[in-house]
């Protein structure tokens, strides 16, 4: 289907494929992995044919149809939500707008004396998309719009009033309802909440085209990938199964490999010392030289890469109180909406809720007004004794200083502590070498969230408040957090759509109502996020299965 055949590529000094091959068959999903920079983006753009090998072949079938996801969306106004998604579905996209523009032909009295003529196209366009299947489009694309979490109201209004998250998923609906015979998905799970998540694996496991994808979430990549493409140092190497089968053989391939090479280094190691002791003895001459063509010829094993993922070790937090916070009575409406209506809780010390809801359910609101961030209608949050919070939410972003850089700003935070345990702190959020002076202008927005963390964590306080503090982060900055948060000392409340950090840390479960906040009362579960799954059958409060 797709084939990529000994490309090289290289930007500057930097050698991004060195004589890489790989093949993406029909029906084939497979999960793109390798590190930031390693070249994945390079290789959709290829596909794509919007960038070239510098040598080699990439080979992509004329007829072939390829949808592609990509994180930097363009500008969307001037149609319905609606209209945008459809725009994707090729020659019945087409069709559905000329209908639309026909329709307002029709209603304009400035058109009148070309009313016969568009009558006639009107009735030619309307034929051609009922028998391409048009008006199922329609009723397709309001059922992707709403597994991707969009209310009848935003389906039909002004796509140019979204934000550029909500933007984002109608580029993916465009996407998918597209239908094409390949799928690149270049972090397709970034900006949707849990239920969104598990829709989207439900409908991308029944689509019968080919996928390749990039993603942060493993859970996700588990349950849709049967290959994994890595990209490591130039080659493209394939693994068959899911991330987890994955993970476990490229530890057994870097375990025979280091073996190898040590193999390898004493063999070297003991020929070398025959040519020192012999090389001036005239009787060995023949032989010296013998073994020094023959080391020439050999190919030397490389050592493998080291990927350890540095462990960040907390220091203790100060003890608090037995109460941490007590939420009593809370209403919050915004205009007619109401989010809480005498609503109450207790989070108490060493506890660690995960706040389960849809979009629009409250739970960033209920984060903000424990945070002191948004104040109740009435009602109130009282805070226990000897208690030291921290709010983390995508906000926290803005109050890092741009004008510095990454090692900067964290001796400006700690001026107290080294050098080297704040490159340690930055090492352990994946900032390593020269990265940590990288300006904070120039910073993605997932690192951003990695510095943000770190510098809340690295003197943490005894109560965290956490919204959707795994968004951006990658797989490996993921699980150090999960692990290292399951050493906490202190108390959390968090939002979360990453099922990995849900499973890891959420000992007690809040499920808000539906998008009202009033449909159904709130519940609190008193287990962990793995009862609460087997006990009420669903991953999250809008699946239910």
């Amino acid at each position: 289907m797709i084939a990529l055949s000994n490309i090289n590529k290289q930007y500057g000094k930097q050698l991004v494929f060195v004589e890489a091959s790989f093949q993406l068959n029909p029906g084939e999903k497979v999960g793109l992995v390798g590190p930031n920079g390693s070249g994945k983006t390079t290789l959709f753009r290829m596909v794509m044919g919007e960038e070239s090998a510098d040598e080699g072949n990439v080979s992509v079938p004329k007829k072939l149809t390829i949808g592609y996801f990509r994180q930097d969306v363009e500008e969307m106004s001037g149609r319905s939500v609606l209209d945008e998604a459809i725009a994707g579905s090729g020659r019945v996209g087409d069709l559905h707008h000329e209908l639309e523009a026909l329709q307002h032909d029709m209603g304009d009295p400035d058109k009148a004396d070309d009313m016969d003529k568009i009558l006639d196209r009107f009735g030619h366009v309307q034929e051609e998309y009922d028998h391409l299947g048009g008006y199922a489009l329609e009723a397709q694309a309001r059922e992707v719009l709403h597994g991707l979490g969009f209310h009848d109201d935003q389906i039909d209004g002004d796509v140019g009033a979204l934000s550029g998250g909500w933007k984002m998923r109608v580029a993916l609906a465009r996407v998918l309802l597209g239908r094409p015979d390949v799928l690149l998905m270049d972090e397709p799970t970034n900006h949707l909440d849990i239920e969104s998540i598990i829709w989207l694996e439900q409908f991308l496991r029944a689509y019968p085209g080919a996928m390749l994808m990039t993603s942060h979430d493993r859970e996700f990549m588990n349950r849709l990938v049967t290959k994994i493409a890595e990209i490591d140092a130039g080659e493209i190497i394939s693994y068959s199964g899911n991330y987890d089968f994955y993970e476990r053989e490229r530890t057994i391939r870097e375990a025979n490999q280091q073996a190898a090479f040590s193999r390898q280094q004493s063999m070297l190691a003991k020929e070398q010392r025959f040519i020192e002791r012999f090389k001036t003895h005239a009787a060995k001459a023949a032989q010296v030289q013998s073994r020094i063509k023959a080391l020439d010829k050999i190919e030397k094993i490389e050592l493998p890469k080291k990927r350890q993922v540095v462990r960040f070790d907390f220091k203790v937090p100060a003890r608090s109180g037995d109460q941490v916070a007590m939420c009593e009575g809370l209403c919050k409406s915004y205009g007619t909406r109401t989010i809480y209506q005498d609503f109450s809780m207790t989070i108490r010390r060493g506890e660690r809720w995960a706040v389960m809801g849809r979009n629009g359910a409250g739970k960033s609101t209920l984060l903000k007004m424990i945070a002191g961030a948004t104040q109740p209608d009435s009602g109130s949050v009282r805070l226990g004794a000897s208690l030291n919070m921290g709010y983390f939410a995508q906000q926290s972003l803005d109050i890092l200083d741009a004008d510095l850089s990454i090692i900067e700003q964290l001796q400006n935070d700690f001026p107290k502590d080294s050098l080297g345990s704040l490159r340690s702190l930055a090492g352990a959020f994946q900032f390593s070498g020269d990265d940590v002076d990288k300006p904070i202008r120039a910073l993605s927005g997932g690192e951003k969230s990695r510095l943000a963390m770190a510098r809340m964590l690295f003197y943490p306080p005894n109560f965290l408040v956490l919204d959707e503090p795994t968004n951006h982060l990658d797989l490996a900055t993921k699980e150090m957090l999960v692990e290292a948060l399951k050493d906490f000392e202190g108390t959390m409340i968090f939002v979360s759509h990453d099922r990995m950090f849900l499973r890891g840390l959420g000992s007690r479960v809040l499920e808000l109502g539906g998008e009202s906040g009033t449909e159904r009362e709130p519940r609190l579960y008193p287990g962990s996020y793995v009862e609460y799954v087997q006990a009420l059958g669903h991953e999250a409060p809008g699946i239910h299965t």
